[in-house]
């Protein structure tokens, strides 16, 4: 599985980061990016900053997907 943030819609509330903070971290802009082995996804970030998700955390990126009140990720299958 692949997730990705989509800035433009973000909302920066950080329900991500809180759900699953490994994945999702909120950045000094006020919006969220993903993380891939701890190394933030910010330059530029969108959809050409895809993160694998590990396998244990794939539910909770799943919650954070849904909670989401921006509808900013997006999760695919790899």
């Amino acid at each position: 599985m692949k997730v990705w943030i989509d800035q433009d819609l973000c909302t920066g509330d950080g329900l991500c980061e809180e759900i699953c903070p490994p994945v999702f971290t909120l950045q000094e802009d006020g919006l969220a990016y993903v993380k891939d082995g701890g190394s933030v996804l910010n330059s530029p970030g969108g959809s050409q900053q895809m993160a694998s998700v590990p396998t244990e955390l794939e539910s909770a990126v799943i919650e954070a997907s849904e909670e989401c009140p921006g509808e900013c990720i997006f999760v695919e299958e790899a």
